[in-house]
């Protein structure tokens, strides 16, 4: 469990955290990514968050997830699939710009790292946030390309 500037905690989240979690990425997602993607892609996104099968993977341990807290308030979160893969990683609207993202960037890195021994981590970033991968050390391995609507670029960080 680590401290974030004395305010936030980041660790691990529990079965009861799920809901809560999917509920901000949702609402976040809506705020930003759903403006810019066809009304197809964001119903694709949501069957996604709230598909048993993602759930059902949360509970075997296969898709992690670490958030970030507020005192009780879930305000950030990120997940992993696929041994490496960054699945999501969303901050509450309100916390954004305070380094809640990139730790928990940093957690789940250092998590794969250390005690996962995978030697990197792969993402598609979104349009509006390859910058911010970019700042975190990720370079871009492919071009950005167009999945139904939806813009991605892939990126990779080595350890």
């Amino acid at each position: 469990m680590r401290r974030l500037r004395r305010q936030y905690e980041i660790r691990w989240a529990k079965k009861e955290e799920w809901v809560p979690a999917m509920d901000m990425i949702w609402r976040t997602f809506l705020q930003y990514e759903g403006k810019e993607y066809p009304e197809e892609s964001v119903q694709h996104f949501f069957d996604f968050i709230t598909g048993y099968e993602l759930y059902e993977a949360f509970l075997q341990g296969e898709y992690q997830m670490m958030i970030a807290l507020d005192g009780d308030k879930l305000i950030g979160a990120g997940t992993i699939r696929n041994g490496n893969h960054l699945s999501l990683l969303f901050v509450e609207d309100a916390y954004h710009h305070r380094g809640i993202g990139s730790s928990i960037l940093k957690e789940l890195c250092d998590y794969l790292k250390t005690e996962a021994g995978e030697r990197y981590m792969s993402l598609e970033a979104a349009s509006g946030a390859v910058n911010f991968y970019r700042k975190q050390g990720f370079r871009v391995v492919q071009p950005e390309m167009e999945i139904s609507g939806v813009r991605l670029t892939p990126m990779e960080k080595v350890f």
